[in-house]
């Protein structure tokens, strides 16, 4: 009997890698299948696909962003507010009447250096952990957005500036009709993931980063410079930030003071569903994407079953708590090999 009993746990504990690699896509799988059984005429519809892309392209770009950040077992509450910062310098910009390629980069450099900032906050000032530096960004970044725009939405953006975020490449040379479109959003999420995946994988710095977050003194012992990729890895995640906001402007054409707000939230929640630890040096891109498409799903198909909000608020924090105690399973079985 315990022969047996050992066997057992020892199958179960070889099948963990590919629960981790496989098991947020069979997910997946089941959420669509099951999803498309209950609406079989809209859900898997041409059109709602494309909604579900669009509502989720400026929150996986914060998603992505927050995830080299997880990978570090680090986090940062700050990426709605650098977002929310970013878009109302864009429309503040593009009001002025600057050219339209300069309105596209200033939320990519305003993103970028609000994340260093944070970067060099935790490095310098020694945060005990970036949860604090973070905090205290997301409102001092959320409040300069309002100073500059007055706490008041603005609208009205150039074609230019609205492609991004609510472009449409027309497929209707492949014979399909002008409502079956290709957003230019899905294909700006496609390139950002690929580029992250690798950088992350084939990258020295990217390796660096995964070893920091499974051991920061074994990197420093090894020789990383583990500051200097700190501040690399949060800067990556506010030029995202300002990646998301560039996308929210075309689809919105408008900046307006509530943008972002709990986006962060959203964005952790993504990363840890999606496979991501806590303890740093875990996830994929893959998941993450995983992440973010499950709950952009979720979200479309009780809105289409027309669940109340607040049922979804409570099946999303459901969800949360499973993917979190899933991980704690996990490391101390992984701890058990």
């Amino acid at each position: 009997m315990e022969i047996k009993e050992i066997n057992k746990e020892s199958l179960f504990l070889k099948s963990i890698p590919y629960f981790e690699k496989y098991g947020i896509l069979i997910v997946l799988i089941i959420m669509i299948v099951g999803l498309h059984f209950l609406q079989p005429e809209v859900f898997l519809s041409w059109r709602n696909i494309t909604n579900i892309f669009k509502q989720v392209s400026w929150q996986s770009m914060l998603a992505l962003g927050v995830f080299i950040v997880i990978v570090t077992a680090g986090i940062d509450l700050s990426v709605g507010s650098i977002m929310m910062l970013s878009l109302m310098v864009l429309a503040i910009t593009a009001k002025s009447g600057a050219e339209w390629y300069i309105v596209v980069l200033i939320p990519l450099i305003l993103g970028m250096l609000c994340g260093m900032f944070n970067g060099l906050g935790i490095v310098f000032l020694r945060m005990p952990h970036p949860f604090i530096m973070t905090l205290g960004t997301l409102y001092i970044f959320r409040g300069a957005g309002n100073l500059i725009s007055g706490g008041s939405p603005i609208s009205g953006f150039t074609d230019e500036v609205r492609f991004i975020g609510n472009g449409r490449i027309d497929l209707t040379w492949l014979g399909l009709d002008e409502t079956q479109y290709l957003p230019v959003s899905v294909i700006l999420i496609a390139s950002v993931f690929f580029s992250m995946w690798l950088f992350l994988n084939h990258s020295r710095t990217g390796k660096w980063i995964y070893a920091i977050g499974g051991n920061p003194n074994a990197a420093r012992a090894a020789g990383i410079n583990v500051d200097k990729i700190l501040v690399i890895v949060y800067s990556l995640c506010g030029l995202l930030s300002g990646f998301g906001a560039l996308i929210l402007a075309g689809r919105a054409d408008s900046g307006y003071p509530n943008a972002g707000l709990n986006a962060e939230l959203d964005a952790i929640a993504a990363c840890i569903i999606g496979g991501a630890s806590f303890f740093g040096g875990r996830g994929t891109v893959l998941g993450v994407f995983a992440g973010v498409m499950i709950m952009g799903i979720l979200r479309n198909g009780l809105n289409l079953m027309d669940v109340s909000a607040f049922w979804q608020q409570v099946f999303i924090g459901a969800i949360i708590v499973i993917a979190v105690y899933i991980d704690v399973l996990r490391k101390d079985l992984g701890t058990r090999k």
